[in-house]
């Protein structure tokens, strides 16, 4: 009894120290976004800076049109991004986790593979760009992703293969339901952890992509949040580095340029921050049920 309570309060005590360790990188980001940019010239970053200031939300807030339309545009791609991509992704893996699909050997290599191997950015960029046409347009942010993380679907196709009763389906078959409605009907609602696992990894890969904005997207009504920090950051960068004449050289030289980067990380993470504790569950629980069948 006594060594279960000293193991316990050792397993207590090292979670808490990594949990900690996750969470202070957060605060010193936050930290530093309100800090004096010459205090952390002079001192680097610390978790209580001699001067704090709000100068890099204010330069923010001179830009609060464009960041606003950015998060417009962030959310809409998220969304429509997150769910089609779980719909194809679950289309694709629920035959494949049936032992009585035709080829489902053959098929499953076919996504396998192309864990392993891409056409390259050149053929990519060439179709998208020339053959679909969506450069400059929103389907630039979302198609991308959608055709599709083999990763994904091979563990959404575990789960269904070792979570869903073959009983729970015969029996179906028995009552004479279809295959769609065994799927939205039984399937679906048997497979909200594995849903809500890769739901919150798509949500983080569209919420965080800017490569696909960078390649794309050149109109700048059309920016994503990312892609907007990340050329405003950039903007800022090559004002600073190129010797300017006059008022404008002396604007760019004062600017706060750590604390806006910390800013801008402030602004891009917060939404995840703000919604993984509801899906943090489901997360968890998606990702070791089904390693282990019963």
């Amino acid at each position: 009894m006594y060594e279960n309570k000293i193991y316990q309060a050792a397993a207590n005590l090292v979670m808490f120290a990594l949990s900690l360790a996750a969470i202070l990188p957060f605060i010193l980001l936050f930290i530093a976004s309100i800090s004096d940019e010459n205090s952390i010239v002079l001192n680097g970053y610390t978790f209580w800076p001699e001067k704090f200031s709000l100068d890099a939300y204010l330069y923010m807030w001179n830009n609060v049109e464009s960041i606003t339309r950015a998060y417009g545009i962030t959310i809409v791609v998220t969304v429509i991004g997150t769910f089609t991509g779980l719909l194809i992704s679950t289309l694709i893996a629920y035959p494949l986790s049936r032992s009585d699909m035709p080829m489902r050997s053959f098929l499953s290599f076919f996504v396998f593979f192309t864990l392993l191997f891409n056409g390259g950015l050149v053929p990519t960029y060439l179709i998208y760009t020339e053959i679909f046409q969506i450069k400059n347009t929103l389907a630039a942010l979302i198609v991308p992703g959608l055709l599709t993380n083999g990763f994904f679907i091979l563990l959404i196709r575990s789960f269904f293969s070792t979570t869903i009763p073959n009983a729970v389906i015969e029996s179906a078959y028995i009552d004479g339901a279809g295959e769609f409605k065994i799927f939205y009907r039984i399937v679906m609602p048997l497979s909200l952890p594995i849903l809500a696992t890769i739901g919150l990894m798509l949500l983080i890969n569209y919420w965080n992509d800017w490569f696909n904005g960078l390649i794309y997207i050149t109109d700048p009504q059309l920016y994503s949040i990312q892609n907007l920090l990340n050329r405003m950051l950039s903007n800022i960068q090559f004002l600073q580095q190129n010797n300017l004449d006059g008022n404008a050289s002396q604007a760019m030289a004062n600017l706060p340029m750590n604390s806006v980067r910390m800013a801008m990380a402030v602004i891009g993470i917060l939404p995840i921050i703000c919604v993984y504790p509801y899906l943090q569950k489901y997360f968890v629980k998606g990702l070791v049920i089904g390693a282990v069948k019963g």
